[in-house]
C-alpha cells in the first residue's frame, strides 16, 4: 500500500506540474490527451500573451467541431464516382489528374472516350464528401471543363472491362470452361499454356472472377476502370424526356411553361456542346486531328510519315500522384494521349495504365525511355508490332418510342450488344469490341436519336497465340479442294 501510493502521489504530481506548464502558456487542458500540451506549446512559445488566448479557444473549437454529431456524414470515407464531361484538348487527362493529385488522392480507377469533339471522364476515388466537393469545384475551375458530377448517390448502371489472362493447364481446361460459361465471359486468346478471357460487369463481377481464377494462375490483368450512366427516370420528370419527345411527337410530351424545348443539332453543324449532352459522330466529311480518338493515325500503305497509333501497357505503383507523373511526362513532351484506362493490376499495390499515343516508332522509343526513369514505373511494353487482343467498351443511351424500340433491339442483338435499362422513352445498350465495331453502332444509332455516351479507353493484352486478328481482316477464306 505505501509503495502504491507513493507511485500514486508522484504521478498526480507529474500531471499537475505538466497541467501548470500548459496553462502557463494560455493552452487549453485535454485530461484525455496530455501530451497535446507540449506541441501546443513548442508551436505558441514565440506569440505574445493575447494571440496565445485568442488562438487557444479555436482549437478547442475545432476539435469539438470535428466529433460532434452532425459532421459524421461529411467526415466518412466513401467510394465516390465522379462524371466530367470536357472538350477535346491537348494535356486535359494530365490537368485532371494533377487536381486529384495535389490534394492527396489515389484514383482508384479512370476511363476516359472521345465523343465526337468532347470526351467523359469517369473517375472513382475514396474520400470525404466536404473535401470532395471542393475537389469538384477545383475540377469545374478547369479550362474547357464543361460539367462536373458525382454520381454516386443516384441510380446508375457501372459496368467495367477486364482482359485477364491465365495459366491453362489442359487437366483443369474444362473447368476454366465451366467458370467462363458462369460469369458469361468470352475468350479472346487460346494457346498451349494460356488462356485470355474477356469479361464485362459491375466491380462486384470482377472480383469474383479474380478470385476464382487465381487458382489457375493469374498472368495478366488490364482493366479499363468503371464508367457509369444514370438510370432514366420514367416519366415527364426524366432528364432526357424533352429530347425523346422532340425526335418522337407521339409521345404526347406536355412541355413545362418556363422550359424551352430543346433544338436538335445536326452533327456537323456545331461544335458546341448542347446542354451537356454528348453527341457521338465521327465523319468523313470533315477532316482534323481529334486529340482522344484513338481512331486517328492509323497507318497506311500510302502513308509515308510512319505516324500512326500506339498502344502502351504501363505498369505502375497503385499510390497518389503516379498517374499526374505519368501523364506529366507525355503533357511536357506535346504527346496527344488519344485513349487511357487505369485499373488495377494481377498483383497487389500495383495499377495497369493501357494508353494509346499518336507518333512515330523513333519518337515512342525515346518517350519509352523517358518513362523508364520514373520511379514508381515497373514495366512499359509498346505493343503496337506485337499481336495483341484489344476491347473497349460503351454504355449508349438511346431516345426511342414503342415502336423505335424495337429496331433498335434488332440492331444491338445484330451487334451484340446487351440491353442494361430501359425506360418509357430510352433505352441503355451496353456493347464491348473494337474500336470499328463501336464507331459502327454508334453510326446506325444517331438516326434515332442519342442522348448520352460512356466510353473506356482501349485496354490490351499480347496473344499469346502468336495470331494477329487485325492482318486477317479482307482476306478471302481458303477454299477446300
Amino acid at each position: 500500500m505505501a509503495a502504491f501510493s507513493f507511485f500514486s502521489t508522484a504521478f498526480l504530481t507529474s500531471w499537475h506540474s505538466r497541467n501548470l506548464i500548459c496553462h502557463n502558456f494560455g493552452s487549453v487542458i485535454v485530461p484525455s490527451k496530455p501530451t497535446n500540451c507540449f506541441s501546443i506549446y513548442a508551436q505558441s512559445s514565440g506569440d505574445n500573451h493575447k494571440q496565445r488566448q485568442d488562438a487557444a479557444p479555436s482549437i478547442s473549437e475545432s476539435s469539438l467541431a470535428a466529433h460532434s454529431p452532425g459532421s459524421t456524414g461529411n467526415s466518412k470515407v466513401k467510394r465516390h464516382t465522379i462524371s466530367v464531361f470536357v472538350g477535346d484538348e491537348s494535356g486535359m487527362i494530365n490537368r485532371i489528374a494533377g487536381v486529384f493529385a495535389r490534394r492527396g488522392y489515389n484514383i482508384e480507377s479512370l476511363a476516359v472516350g472521345l465523343n465526337k469533339d468532347k470526351a467523359l471522364f469517369t473517375i472513382v476515388v475514396s474520400g470525404t464528401e466536404k473535401v470532395l466537393h471542393q475537389v469538384m469545384e477545383q475540377l469545374k475551375k478547369l479550362v474547357n471543363v464543361l460539367k462536373v458530377d458525382d454520381i454516386s448517390r443516384e441510380p446508375q448502371v457501372e459496368r467495367e472491362l477486364m482482359l485477364i489472362k491465365i495459366n491453362a493447364d489442359p487437366s483443369f481446361r474444362a473447368e476454366m470452361m465451366w467458370l467462363v460459361d458462369i460469369f458469361r465471359a468470352k475468350i479472346v486468346d487460346i494457346s498451349d499454356d494460356s488462356l485470355t478471357i474477356e469479361v464485362t460487369g459491375d466491380p462486384g463481377k470482377m472480383v469474383a472472377v479474380q478470385r476464382n481464377l487465381s487458382k489457375f494462375g493469374i498472368r495478366e490483368i488490364a482493366r479499363t476502370g468503371k464508367i457509369a450512366l444514370r438510370r432514366e427516370r420514367m416519366g415527364e420528370s426524366a432528364p432526357f424526356w424533352r429530347f425523346s419527345a422532340a425526335s418522337y411527337p407521339d409521345l404526347d410530351v406536355k412541355m413545362p411553361i418556363r422550359s424551352k424545348p430543346p433544338t436538335l443539332k445536326s452533327p456537323v453543324q456545331s461544335e458546341v456542346s448542347s446542354g451537356g449532352d454528348v453527341y457521338p459522330v465521327e465523319t468523313d466529311t470533315l477532316f482534323f486531328n481529334q486529340v482522344l480518338d484513338a481512331h486517328w493515325g492509323v497507318l497506311t500503305d500510302e502513308d509515308t510519315s510512319g505516324l500512326r497509333s500506339h498502344t502502351l501497357s504501363m505498369l505502375v505503383n497503385d499510390a497518389p500522384g503516379v498517374l499526374n507523373l505519368v501523364t506529366g511526362v507525355f503533357a511536357r513532351r506535346g504527346y496527344n494521349i488519344q485513349s487511357l484506362a487505369v485499373g488495377r493490376a494481377e498483383i497487389e499495390g500495383l495499377s495497369r495504365i493501357t494508353t494509346v499515343v499518336p507518333g512515330t516508332d523513333e519518337s515512342i522509343s525515346k518517350l519509352l525511355k523517358q518513362l523508364e526513369k520514373l520511379i514508381d514505373l515497373h514495366q512499359v511494353h509498346d505493343l503496337t508490332h506485337l499481336p495483341f487482343a484489344e476491347r473497349e467498351l460503351m454504355l449508349v443511351k438511346v431516345a426511342v418510342n414503342a415502336a423505335a424500340r424495337r429496331d433498335v433491339l434488332d440492331i444491338a442483338s445484330i451487334f451484340r450488344a446487351k440491353t442494361v435499362d430501359v425506360s418509357d422513352h430510352t433505352i441503355t445498350l451496353e456493347l464491348t469490341g473494337d474500336l470499328n465495331k463501336m464507331v459502327a453502332l454508334q453510326r446506325l444509332l444517331e438516326a434515332y436519336g442519342i442522348c448520352e455516351v460512356a466510353r473506356t479507353g482501349r485496354v490490351a493484352l499480347a496473344r499469346e497465340s502468336g495470331v494477329d486478328s487485325q492482318y486477317l481482316r479482307g482476306y478471302a477464306y481458303p477454299t477446300l479442294t
